[in-house]
């Protein structure tokens, strides 16, 4: 039977998952089986909870117990459940929860790359992108153009971040991702293990020796590997040279470059192989 346990106070050692840890500390590099991330509101937690993710506890706001919480909280067992007034939620994380209700999960293991890639058409790999808000957007997008997985170097920023998953609006529990080891993240290697699995290679990149997105020859590509590279310096040379095509999207008024995000949508639309 679920533990419900209405709290009046900050003090108890349980809560500190959702007020004292950082995201790092959440991930538990030296010890990721023992890994947790922070889903926030209903539609999220309910999203993850349908995709497998383990809850170890909730934080509600009591009024929304009996609303949008209820249904989801009917369903565990084995979680204990805190409920508190808004002001003392507020107090507690310092903001104010979105849909009052907060959920602290167990991680899954990692997938490797090779078992994503052995059955999928169109695959994104996301190159050194370090901002959760741009990782949280391009797995939106990616689920939402019907890809079939996300691939992460190692220097990504995770998608189990509160912020990204907020962003995607649950969509990293739609689509199955993982993250590529140090090893393989550098040196174009994830592109020659794309291509060894028999796809073609895309490095979005700003070179002069470019394709457009609307290359008849990429659309017909039957299985098609997206790489898209950090805000800042785009994806690395060793990248763009193990890649197949060097992909631009048209653009003008002397703007030089599109966020990430928007790149990745737009590419994903075009590109997507399938019927519209």
């Amino acid at each position: 039977m679920t533990d419900i346990i209405h709290i009046t106070g900050l003090d108890i050692p349980e809560l500190s998952v959702y007020t004292k840890l950082n995201e790092k500390q959440l991930l538990n590099r030296d010890k990721p089986e023992e890994g947790l991330f922070i889903s926030e509101s209903p539609k999220v937690i309910e999203r993850a909870l349908e995709a497998g993710y383990v809850p170890v506890s909730f934080l509600v706001e009591t009024k929304r117990f009996e609303a949008e919480a209820k249904d989801i909280i009917s369903k565990i067992t084995d979680a204990k459940v805190y409920t508190a007034d808004e002001s003392i939620l507020t107090e507690l994380t310092g903001f104010k929860l979105t849909r009052g209700m907060l959920c602290a999960m167990k991680r899954k293991p990692l997938l490797s790359p090779e078992s994503l890639l052995c059955n999928a058409h169109r695959v994104v790999i996301l190159e050194n992108i370090m901002n959760p808000t741009n990782v949280g957007a391009l797995f939106r997008s990616a689920a939402a153009l019907n890809l079939d997985a996300v691939i992460l170097t190692s220097n990504c920023s995770n998608p189990l971040y509160r912020r990204a998953i907020r962003v995607s609006m649950g969509a990293v529990f739609k689509i199955p991702w993982t993250i590529a080891d140090e090893e393989l993240s550098g040196g174009g290697k994830l592109a020659a293990l794309c291509k060894e699995h028999g796809f073609c290679t895309a490095a979005f990149a700003l070179d002069s020796d470019t394709v457009s997105v609307t290359s008849p020859e990429l659309k017909k590509s039957e299985k098609l590997a997206f790489f898209l590279g950090s805000e800042g310096n785009g994806l690395s040379k060793a990248t763009i040279q193990n890649c197949n095509f060097r992909v631009k999207i048209p653009i003008y008024n002397d703007i030089d470059s599109l966020n990430v995000s928007v790149a990745g949508a737009i590419a994903f639309y075009e590109l997507s192989g399938r019927d519209t």
